[in-house]
């Protein structure tokens, strides 16, 4: 196989796909680099799994982390599960293209991406959507691309093409776009109220850079493309000519009045009655052929009576109403409701229509901090959104699993409405956990986490910039004959399902905080987006004025919360905060109740479940690791005495000597005769000198005070009647002998002409 390669200059880096080198016995491969950044795309197809009537498009990413020099953790030391930004990563690419297969098409498409090399400033996310268009688009499936993928930023107003990871600290803008020639198909973005006028310039501008890598994708199909394959129709004539019958029934169904569950229910009985009719199942004694050809048609009448669903409902709408009788711009019934759960830290219940989330915030301290490790370096996330969607929430009985790809996915994305609002770790230092359990759902439930999280946290006490709201429009694009495009305000289960977009807005009053498009066409163009932009400002304003109503400001931290109290030490200090082995700080957890975390830079969290316990380990903290200030005054206890003077603690853990010509203004002949082992003394410190010991003055008090001492003898010379310079010896003599100094065998002569 020749080896191929295209190349274009973007945001003033190379961006290159070449193919015929690596994975060549895959139907499509190629490897897209971006400065040092590398990653493999590769596509491969197989005939359909028997009985399927479904699409059965796989795409895997992964970023290898020996791409950043980097080991696994853990005992095995290998990769294991996808971790959360690879299931991310993964949603990003399958949703622009999974559209663009023809309808019908039931082979099994699988799509790998890896990430070989990352240079720490170019993410490979963005380039695994371009191998994954690239390798699709040079293979035999047929797939109607291709799509180009770009990330926008922008940094100090200026929109950025491509950010790095360095200008993504500065960037208030995180979008991901995702289109061809005919217009955009995948829109992601978090960002910091960004009003609507400015969001659409900033689309504009990356939209012009998807054209040019759908050109660059082009020249390498035109060099090295396969032949496509065309796929058979799925659904014989025959068949449709039977369901077409069936049309007046199924639209009596869908109209029944109720809820979502009684017109699902008449559309189920219905379908059962016609394809019991119309497709009976043969005689026990008939045929193998006769009955293979039932099984195939049963299966074929089952997909066109979808495909005849999907029309009836937008006939539906088409005729000015919906299946629920809300006019196209009107909202769903909304009720919020927050404190319901007397224990949590905060909760709310946000409903709207038959969709209603539960959301709980939990708040903590720093040691509930996710810690997030992949190809960058690692860093901890304060704030995270958990979305839980079980199977009561559209009354079904299915296997109970952990979070998938779609939950995940949900999560993320109220987790992002939600972020620019939260509040700095400086005004609030705790760590929030928001889950969102859905009660109930028929649309947008993703919206309701947004929503029902926002009234959590204020309920919380978590002071909010602003409240955020969340909604999700629909289209029924113009068909052929030239009718408009109608668009649904806060769509329905089946308007999602049968209709040609999700477009998911969140934001406050001032500007959006998160995007998120799924497609069923082909592409939006700008005025699309911008009349998509407008319906939900307008409704998002509705949301949150029902938001404030029912909570119209921060609430109280709950009784049941940790209090947090916070200080800041020297980084020096840290050691002896902690002690040898932890031993002080375990003490004072110990002594006061109260958990202490301690941070690199000398930030202190000190927290407990009612204030007191938190207060009383921040003032022993406060104490421990006081500096000691020359010219400052100390309460300190006498912790030793010597013959020259005594050693007394100013502060936990810091002594000073106090000499015994400080310790009074009157004649001191011995120590003891003023302090002992033990005493509350008021002292000065006068010096500290290059080594950090500190010199005291119990004298300069009392000179300060105007108080002139009379010390009484105990009648002992501080030198013991004896010569000093005599026997063992004093400081100066030989400290492995006998009688040592300061550093001797305490027990020896300590006074030279005294041996009683």
């Amino acid at each position: 196989m020749a080896l191929h390669r295209v190349e274009m200059e973007i945001g003033g880096r190379t961006l290159s796909i070449e193919t015929g080198k690596i994975a060549k016995q895959a139907d499509g491969s190629v490897l897209v680099q971006y400065g040092e950044t590398i990653v493999l795309g590769t596509a491969v197809h197989a005939d359909p799994r028997e009985g399927i009537d479904f699409f059965p498009l796989t795409v895997d990413y992964r970023e290898k982390l020996s791409a950043a020099g980097k080991f696994p953790g853990g005992f095995r030391k290998r990769e294991g599960a996808p971790n959360q930004k690879e299931i991310l990563t993964m949603r990003n690419i399958d949703r622009p293209i999974r559209p663009l297969f023809p309808k019908g098409y039931h082979d099994e498409v699988q799509i790998q991406c890896w990430v070989l090399a990352y240079d720490g400033q170019n993410e490979p996310d963005v380039l695994a959507g371009i191998a994954a268009s690239a390798a699709l688009s040079i293979s035999s499936v047929p797939f109607q691309g291709p799509v180009g993928n770009v990330r926008v930023g922008r940094v100090e107003d200026e929109l950025v093409i491509m950010p790095t990871v360095a200008q993504d600290e500065y960037s208030d803008l995180d979008m991901l776009l995702c289109g061809h020639k005919d217009g955009l198909n995948m829109i992601e973005v978090g960002s910091y109220e960004i009003p609507e006028d400015e969001m659409l310039t900033a689309i504009e501008f990356g939209y012009g850079y998807v054209k040019q890598v759908v050109e660059m994708i082009d020249e390498l199909v035109a060099k090295c493309g396969k032949e496509k394959i065309i796929p058979e129709p799925s659904i014989s004539e025959e068949v449709k000519e039977i369901v077409a019958k069936f049309g007046d029934g199924l639209r009596a169904a869908k109209t029944t009045e109720g809820d979502k569950a009684d017109r699902s229910a008449a559309v189920k009985e219905a379908t059962k009655n016609f394809l019991a009719e119309s497709f009976p199942e043969p005689a026990d004694d008939a045929g193998v052929g006769v009955y293979n050809k039932w099984k195939s048609d049963f299966k074929m009448a089952k997909n066109a009576i979808h495909d005849l669903e999907e029309d009836i409902t937008r006939v539906i709408i088409r005729s000015g109403s919906r299946t629920d009788g809300r006019t196209f711009d009107e909202l769903r019934n909304i009720d919020c409701e927050t404190g319901l759960l007397p224990r949590v830290h905060g909760s709310g219940l946000f409903t709207r229509g038959e969709t209603q989330a539960l959301v709980t915030a939990v708040l903590g301290t720093t040691k509930a901090e996710q810690i997030i490790d992949g190809l960058g370096e690692e860093y901890s996330e304060k704030f995270y959104l958990h979305y839980n969607f079980p199977p009561f929430s559209v009354g079904e009985a299915k296997r109970i699993m952990g979070p998938g790809r779609r939950e995940i996915g949900h999560g993320m994305l109220a987790q992002k409405a939600l972020m620019p609002v939260m509040p700095e770790p400086e005004d609030f230092p705790y760590t929030v956990r928001l889950v969102s359990d859905i009660m109930e759902s028929n649309g947008s439930s993703s919206m309701a986490s947004a929503c029902g999280g926002c009234l959590a946290l204020l309920n919380a006490g978590v002071p909010l910039s602003a409240a955020i709201g969340g909604i999700s429009i629909g289209l029924i694009q113009a068909d052929e004959e030239g009718q408009e495009d109608i668009y649904l305000t806060d769509i329905q289960g089946e308007e999602d399902h049968f209709g040609d977009m999700d477009f998911k807005v969140t934001g406050t009053r001032e500007g959006i905080t998160a995007i998120q498009l799924d497609l069923k066409i082909r592409g939006l163009n700008m005025d699309q987006i911008a009349k998509t932009f407008e319906l939900a400002k307008k409704n998002r304003i509705q949301i949150i004025e029902k938001i404030e109503e029912a909570q119209p400001e921060v609430g109280e931290l709950s009784e049941h919360a940790p209090r947090l109290l916070t200080t800041k030490i020297h980084p020096d200090k840290i050691g002896k905060l902690i002690g040898p082995g932890g031993k002080t700080i375990r003490a004072l957890e110990a002594d006061t109740g109260a958990t202490i975390e301690i941070e690199e830079d000398g930030t202190v969290i000190v927290s407990s479940v009612g204030g007191e316990k938190a207060e009383k380990a921040l003032e022993e903290i406060e104490k421990l690791c006081e500096e000691v200030k020359v010219g400052a005054l100390y309460n300190g206890k006498v912790s030793s005495v010597r013959d020259f003077g005594a050693f007394i603690e100013v502060i936990p853990g810091q002594d000073g000597l106090c000499h015994i010509s400080e310790l009074s203004n009157g004649f001191v002949d011995n120590v003891e005769d003023v302090v002992k082992v033990g005493d509350e003394v008021r002292v000065k410190v006068i010096n500290i000198d290059e080594q950090g010991r500190v010199k005291l003055s119990r004298k300069a008090v009392l000179d300060e005070e105007g108080v002139q001492e009379e010390v009484v003898s105990s009648g002992k010379s501080r030198d013991g009647g004896g010569d000093r310079r005599g026997g063992g010896g004093g400081r100066g003599g030989d400290r492995r002998g006998g009688g040592g100094g300061r550093g001797g065998d305490r027990g020896g002569n300590r006074g030279g002409g005294r041996r009683d």
